[in-house]
């Protein structure tokens, strides 16, 4: 099989899988989670930082949460304007009936995969572990750029020399903001709030494990007799799968989330 098909085969594979992955990926890096937290290398991390260990984590903690904010709202963004039926919006299998250019498209190829990598690259700064940040990424860029590779075949065959001038001037993952061109389709909320429920929880939940991981290594570390269990990760989990209950029970037993037929 010649390198093309095989790359082409590879990313359809993956493609279907996409959605599953990144816990494969964050599965993989608990290791890295315990030797950051559990070992002696969290004794030279809190020696090193000394008193400012509190304000470091506060900010890594800020910074690792926009970021995953970011890949949020890049991703609501696209789902929002982008009709059904369309490059970006299937799941199972490569559809497009028409090729999205305009909006986010045109500024980046494959916004929903830039959003995919803010929010688990949000996750992995708030471990506060390099090696882990760098070898997640690079494992995300290696199955994302097969995944792009096999649409990129898929829409190409599909439409010809309008992907190709379309993909010439527009990059695949780094987003050229000056390039903006306003889309024809208005912001629909509903289809994100049908379609993005589930992975705000999966990452709030990683959010939150991290986070106890370490509440759990500064007991240890600093000898806490009476640590607070309450913490605000908690909280922020509890409200994220009530809110995944609701909008999942309104999508399948309601019409209210249905309105917008031509969108979702």
């Amino acid at each position: 099989m010649a390198l093309k098909q095989s790359l082409e085969k590879n990313g359809n594979v993956l493609f279907r899988y996409r959605g599953q992955i990144p816990l494969f990926v964050f599965i993989l890096g608990l290791p890295f989670i315990y030797f950051t937290y559990f070992t002696d290398n969290y004794k030279l991390f809190s020696q090193f930082f000394g008193s400012g260990l509190s304000c470091f984590w506060t900010t890594i903690s800020i910074l690792s949460i926009v970021v995953s904010l970011l890949g949020i709202v890049t991703r609501a963004y696209t789902i929002g304007t982008t009709p059904r039926g369309t490059s970006g919006r299937n799941r199972e299998k490569q559809v497009a009936n028409q090729l999205n250019t305009k909006g986010i498209y045109s500024v980046v190829r494959h916004p929903l995969y830039v959003g995919n990598y803010l929010m688990w690259a949000g996750l992995l700064l708030f471990v506060a572990n390099l090696y882990l940040f760098l070898i997640a990424s690079l494992l995300y860029w290696l199955y994302y750029e097969r995944i792009m590779f096999a649409e990129e075949c898929y829409l190409e065959k599909q439409f010809g020399e309008e992907f190709i001038q379309w993909s010439m001037k527009v990059p695949a993952f780094m987003p050229a903001f000056k390039q903006f061109e306003k889309g024809d389709i208005p912001f629909s909320f509903k289809s994100v709030l049908r379609r993005e429920y589930s992975g705000a929880f999966a990452i709030t939940l990683c959010f939150t494990f991290v986070d106890y991981m370490r509440y759990y290594a500064i007991i240890l570390q600093d000898n806490i007799m009476q640590p607070q269990w309450i913490r605000l990760s908690l909280f922020c989990l509890a409200v994220m799968a009530a809110l995944t209950i609701v909008l999942r029970t309104l999508k399948h037993y309601t019409p209210i989330l249905n309105r917008d037929v031509d969108r979702d």
